[in-house]
């Protein structure tokens, strides 16, 4: 059939009547509204009835036609688009989010920090003249930094912070979407309530920080996923976000007390002093849990020992975080297993000795650490 036949064909069913046969159609508006705009594209009619050709248009089919042609070339010039909102949130570092920090102005807030203890008479002799060295000069600043971390409060107009919290939540949950920044999904990673920053009073965002180093590091990943698959079992679990802050708290007051001052000095740095002594502090505070049985009724007195275990033996915590993750990264954990490190806890090979600790617990009313006032901060209570 050439081009003026098939024009010829195409015509005549518009107009409601096909050749060839001895019925009428539907009239030719309804057989053109009920052709999809794609099979117009696609046999050609759309470019031959727009081309003109030797057909008579009425005026009404010319109007259908433009129609149809409008909407094809609407439709051709449609991108999609994911809506902004539904775009997930990119993964933030550790680093990327301590530069953030780095970079802002924290100015008002370094005028309130209190980065050392103040003593006064003869605990301040006592201290000058048996306590650990004093900070290097080079690296006040960053101390200093630390602690103004501590008292920024976490900022719903600031990207960064929202970052954080979303992936926090990511690297524990394993979900790739973002949540609402409020809701009880977050007391499935551990939060109080719907809102997470209720419970960094005390820590600041440097609770979310350390957290966020936990579970961003690939050595420390897995100690993360371990400690928060303990968090959610049937009789053993806890709120991990929570321990996690009261674990930043005692951090600081390790800091602060100059606990970690010697070591800040050898490796001339705090940061990353600071991260270290968390991790192995979270990891001190796991391996008795899971060894011990312990159960939430145990938490205060739990972290209380823990802290004073971890003050006094900074080194040694330090250096066991270090075997530990030497034996995940050669795959054989016997050495440092949680049932290995039970055995030497109960027959004083510098273990932590907490088997009395599960008569007390249940004793304890639990407050908020970060609700204490200023001199009671050495309490340690799960929030």
């Amino acid at each position: 059939m050439d081009g003026n036949h098939y024009i010829k064909a195409y015509t005549e069913r518009v107009n409601g009547l096909i050749r060839g046969h001895d019925k009428e159609c539907v009239n030719g508006n309804a057989a053109l509204k009920s052709l999809p705009i794609w099979s117009l594209k696609q046999n050609g009619l759309l470019q031959s009835l727009s081309a003109g050709g030797d057909k008579q248009e009425t005026e009404e089919e010319s109007a259908e036609v433009r129609q149809a042609r409008e909407q094809w070339e609407a439709l051709e010039s449609i991108q999609p688009v994911l809506p902004e909102d539904l775009t997930p949130t990119p993964l933030i570092s550790f680093n990327e989010a301590l530069q953030h920090f780095q970079t802002t102005d924290l100015s008002e807030i370094l005028k309130n920090i209190q980065p050392t203890l103040h003593r006064t008479g003869l605990a301040a002799i006592t201290h000058f003249l048996f306590g650990p060295p004093r900070l290097h000069r080079e690296l006040t600043e960053e101390r200093n930094l630390v602690f103004a971390i501590a008292q920024s409060p976490l900022d719903n107009s600031q990207k960064v912070h929202i970052r954080v919290l979303q992936t926090i939540y990511k690297r524990l949950t394993g979900s790739r979407v973002d949540c609402p920044r409020y809701g009880p999904h977050w007391e499935t990673v551990g939060f109080q309530g719907t809102d997470p920053a209720t419970d960094l009073r005390g820590t600041g965002f440097l609770g979310l920080m350390h957290t966020l180093y936990l579970v961003m590091d690939p050595e420390t990943l897995p100690l993360a996923r371990d400690i928060y698959k303990l968090s959610q079992h049937p009789t053993q679990n806890f709120p991990f976000i929570v321990m996690s802050i009261n674990i930043t708290r005692i951090a600081l007051h390790a800091l602060r007390e100059e606990v970690l001052t010697k070591e800040c000095n050898r490796r001339q740095q705090v940061v990353g002093v600071l991260n270290e002594f968390y991790v192995a502090t979270f990891l001190q505070l796991f391996l008795v849990w899971k060894t011990q049985q312990k159960t939430i009724s145990d938490s205060g007195f739990v972290l209380k020992e823990v802290e004073t275990f971890a003050k006094k033996n900074p080194k040694q915590i330090l250096k066991r975080l270090e075997g530990f993750l030497k034996e995940r990264r050669t795959g054989s954990g016997s050495a440092m297993s949680p049932d290995s490190q039970s055995h030497r806890s109960s027959s004083g090979e510098g273990g932590l000795p907490l088997g009395h600790l599960g008569s007390r617990g249940k004793e304890m009313n639990f407050t908020g650490v970060c609700e204490l006032p200023p001199e009671m901060e050495g309490e340690a209570r799960l929030i």
